[in-house]
């Protein structure tokens, strides 16, 4: 006997990309920022004072809601703070989803999407992409409650621009929520378009340019109508306090966040251009990462002879991605430890 709800029990969970132990390893696998946060935030998080840590945080993390307004153009009421950016998205499909109110999204994507819907046992429509990544018209005729828009994509690193998304928003009925995870290494993002459009929820994390994924912070922006109502589903104290610190001097510190910027994307374009001499196919990305096809089509012999040589990047063995390696843009010496394993590879 099960003690569990059934979809619960069917339910198989998400599968985060492997965290190897040895520091020895190449780790291009989890889109992780290969340069340090800024000084900055090490220096907020020693500042942290043992009252602020005796006493609950601000439960909206104002101090941030704040310095994050600043930076997108927005007000403190239109920001929600939360526990990376997954947190974002399991507060959201709790808002909008339940049996009778359907989730959407196009795919190949990020699959928690799939797990969180399996979670809230909502319905689950997923519409194939086109063949170029462009938006499937199909998935504007849902009528879902709630539609999620990866952009940049995860696994590919296409990017929609703003106004491709705009005009989708307001042909749909329901919500649509942009996971703009990897928006740090695109051209724009869309978080304007909350002063227009009620009906977006457009989701930031601090894990990919501010090099935090170890703090777990993230956010959203959205109308103060549909803030207020997340703000009703969040845990009371779903930010601690040395995190509020951290993620807002990150935040406030976009000189040193656009250098690392750049130099991520530099290396994307150079790693990029590689890959297609060494005869594989590379989706045009705006993110951290790369999408490959590798020559021959065989990505799971690809995989496997990298990490022999203790280099971990991201496969999937689902038909639609089987041929193909996702791969964190790393640092310069990083990359070319790659390309060189990857030509001992393809010469096999």
């Amino acid at each position: 006997m099960s003690y569990f709800r059934d979809n619960i029990d069917k339910t198989a969970g998400y599968m985060p990309g492997f965290q190897p132990v040895s520091t020895e390893v190449i780790k291009l696998n989890t889109n992780e920022n290969p340069y340090p946060t800024s000084p900055k935030v090490l220096e907020a998080i020693r500042n942290v004072t043992a009252d602020q840590l005796r006493r609950y945080p601000n439960p909206m993390g104002q101090e941030f809601r704040e310095a994050a307004a600043k930076v997108n153009g927005v007000e403190p009421e239109n920001i929600i703070c939360t526990n990376g950016g997954d947190d974002l998205l399991t507060i959201a499909i709790r808002a909008f989803c339940d049996k009778n109110r359907p989730l959407a999204y196009p795919v190949p994507t990020y699959t928690l999407y799939s797990v969180l819907t399996e979670l809230q046992d909502c319905p689950m429509i997923e519409v194939p992409f086109k063949k170029d990544f462009a938006l499937p018209d199909e998935l504007k005729d849902t009528n879902a409650s709630l539609t999620i828009v990866c952009n940049p994509n995860a696994p590919s690193g296409t990017y929609l621009p703003p106004l491709v998304l705009a005009d989708f928003a307001a042909k749909i009925k329901g919500a649509l929520f942009v996971d703009e995870a990897y928006i740090d290494f695109a051209p724009q993002s869309c978080a304007s378009m909350v002063r227009e459009l009620d009906n977006i929820i457009i989701l930031r994390t601090m894990s990919k340019g501010y090099s935090l994924a170890g703090l777990r912070f993230g956010y959203g922006i959205a109308s103060t109508n549909i803030i207020e109502t997340l703000m009703k589903v969040k845990d009371s104290y779903n930010v601690d306090a040395i995190a509020i610190k951290a993620a807002t001097a990150a935040i406030l510190d976009q000189e040193y966040f656009k250098i690392n910027v750049e130099k991520i994307k530099a290396e994307r374009t150079r790693l990029t251009t590689i890959l297609h001499r060494l005869g594989f196919e590379v989706y045009d990305s705006h993110s951290n990462f790369l999408l490959a096809k590798c020559p021959g089509g065989n990505g799971q012999k690809f995989f496997d002879e990298l990490v022999k040589r203790n280099i971990f990047v991201r496969y999937w063995s689902s038909p639609d991605l089987a041929d193909k390696l996702r791969i964190t843009v790393g640092t310069p010496q990083q990359n070319d430890r790659l390309i060189e394993a990857l030509k001992e590879i393809k010469n096999k």
